[in-house]
């Protein structure tokens, strides 16, 4: 899923997806929603939302671990 397609998508039904993703897919949609906000891209307040959404639900299933399981994922996928 790349940042695009989650940032087309209405934004409770991608909340709503969410609580549905395994772990990969959120961290994928993390990943791909930070490469978004990098870029020069006229919907960068949009993709922080949904940046925050993400992270929320991160903190939802890893009780303070803050975003640790996350960046863990991440260097695995270098």
């Amino acid at each position: 899923m790349t940042a695009n397609d989650i940032l087309n998508e209405d934004v409770s039904d991608f909340a709503t997806r969410l609580e549905a993703m395994t772990r990969d897919e959120v961290f994928a949609a993390m990943s791909s929603l930070e490469a978004h906000s990098e870029d020069e891209a006229s919907d960068r307040e949009e993709t922080l939302s949904r940046i925050t959404l993400v992270e929320e639900e991160i903190e939802r299933r890893f009780p303070g671990q803050m975003l640790t399981p996350y960046r863990d994922w991440k260097k695995h996928q270098l």
